[in-house]
């Protein structure tokens, strides 16, 4: 079975629960970014959560940026995903690298190292709805558990994990969000928190085979887990010739004269998915025509 994420609620719906797996859109990322290990748990993780909150969003054009800007060598990452279960992202610098940490795990704490996390959700509202917090671990899961708490007022649980192979290729991705709702009683609000203190890891989860639906078992089986349905997820990009195009000839007609001035062929690359996309001079001409000044 490919990449998909599972909803559900328990405890008499005072919690609602998302879990992914998503090995296969992480590894494409990986593949299309060519990036090194720290920078595929990094992006993965982020595409994880992306791909869930997606899933909470109700509009069939509503979007989600994840975005994290930080001081660390990896310059930072963007995410954006839809409610569909599309999910697309990049990092600044894919080739970072950098020993284990103390633990002998990939250091993406050290990767991000100081930084903002912001959250935008276009909800074909006049202004996009914006949230930031600071990291406070560049752990990811650890971030996006603080952002929701301290930016949605919405008390979560974020647990994300990449493993990877011996030849750096993806073994396992996936993650969970487990959140409270504002009705929930303090007995349940007790039990849960006891019951994530004892979880093990999710790359833990993940490598002996968990599935999604076994994760939410895991964590929320003894509160009355309702599973209430499944979406596929995938890393989808939806740029073209066509939308590239529309970009460059925005960029108005005394821009166009220049690139054309210079009598080579213009490539533009697509910083979420890697596409590159080459213009002739015959068709940055066409262009010239349609542009404003």
């Amino acid at each position: 079975m490919g990449d998909y994420i599972v909803r559900a609620m328990a405890g008499n719906e005072q919690i609602r629960a998302y879990a992914a797996t998503t090995r296969e859109l992480v590894e494409e990322a990986r593949q299309r970014h060519q990036t090194y290990p720290v920078a595929t748990a990094a992006l993965g993780r982020l595409l994880t959560a992306g791909a869930m909150m997606g899933s909470m969003m109700k509009g069939d054009k509503d979007l989600l940026t994840l975005q994290i800007q930080c001081s660390g060598p990896i310059g930072g990452l963007t995410v954006t995903a839809d409610t569909h279960g599309n999910v697309k992202g990049f990092v600044k610098n894919p080739e970072v690298d950098l020993p284990p940490s103390p633990k002998g795990k990939l250091d993406v704490g050290k990767a991000l190292d100081m930084g903002v996390l912001s959250v935008m959700r276009d909800l074909g509202l006049k202004d996009p709805y914006i949230g930031q917090t600071q990291l406070t671990t560049g752990e990811i899961g650890d971030d996006l558990t603080f952002y929701f708490a301290t930016s949605e007022q919405t008390p979560s649980s974020v647990g994300l994990g990449v493993l990877m192979n011996k030849d750096n290729t993806v073994k396992q991705a996936g993650g969970f969000i487990i959140q409270l709702m504002p009705f929930a009683d303090d007995v349940t609000v007790d039990r849960l928190e006891k019951k994530l203190r004892a979880c093990d890891p999710v790359t833990t989860m993940l490598d002996r085979g968990m599935t999604p639906e076994d994760i939410l078992k895991e964590l929320l089986g003894e509160f009355g887990l309702e599973f209430i349905d499944t979406l596929d997820t995938r890393f989808h990009c939806n740029c073209s010739k066509e939308r590239v195009a529309k970009a460059v000839i925005s960029l108005g007609k005394k821009e166009i004269e220049s690139l054309i001035a210079e009598d080579k062929p213009v490539e533009v690359n697509c910083h979420f998915c890697n596409s590159h996309y080459l213009f002739e001079k015959d068709e940055l001409k066409e262009m010239l025509k349609v542009a404003r000044r």
